[in-house]
């Protein structure tokens, strides 16, 4: 069985995942995703990870939060990270600026996952066209939700309602589409 190995900055993202991957893997793909205590501490021990994994037949995957650093400069230091680790295929995706921006790109899924009625309609507003120039979605998550969205809990509501097909936010759907390409190209 092959098996998609997620590595991943923070729970909360374990969390939105455990929702959203299920409805996203054909069957015969399994997936497992490997929390870091930060941003810092993936970086530091991706490498080791990566260089010491033995089990055949996994893709890799890894998420991060560009929080308010360079994207570009992210990314192309991770996919070193990657290559240095003997493993140049893994995917590399970055959440702009926050996960939560993942969120407000679908309000029908924050508003289902949190029980809040009336979320949905405010999808139309300009911030949350493009919720990936937010600077502080997190923030907005919470003042938009009245401090019902806490990380850890909130992702862990939100994720299994998150629409494949409808998110305005970009850093999301190119996620979803690059798990897709990874998939298709193993299978």
């Amino acid at each position: 069985m092959t098996q998609l190995v997620l590595f991943l900055e923070e729970p909360s993202a374990r969390e939105m995942l455990t929702g959203l991957l299920p409805r996203m893997l054909p069957p015969g793909i399994a997936f497992r995703c490997v929390v870091f205590e930060g941003k810092q501490d993936l970086e530091k021990r991706l490498l080791p990870k990566l260089r010491g994994w033995q089990a055949a037949d996994t893709l890799f995957v890894v998420l991060r939060d560009k929080d308010q650093g360079d994207c570009t400069k992210i990314k192309g230091r991770l996919t070193q990270l990657c290559s240095n680790a003997g493993r140049p295929e893994t995917l590399v995706r970055i959440a702009c600026h926050e996960l939560e921006s993942w969120y407000l790109g679908d309000l029908r899924a924050v508003e289902r996952g949190l029980e809040i009625n009336g979320l949905a309609p405010q999808q139309g507003k300009a911030k949350y066209k493009n919720p990936d120039r937010l600077a502080n979605p997190f923030q907005e998550l919470q003042r938009l939700t009245g401090n019902r969205y806490q990380k850890v809990s909130g992702s862990r509501n939100i994720g299994p309602h998150l629409s494949l097909e409808r998110n305005s936010s970009h850093s999301f759907s190119v996620f979803v589409s690059g798990i897709r390409r990874l998939i298709c190209e193993a299978t």
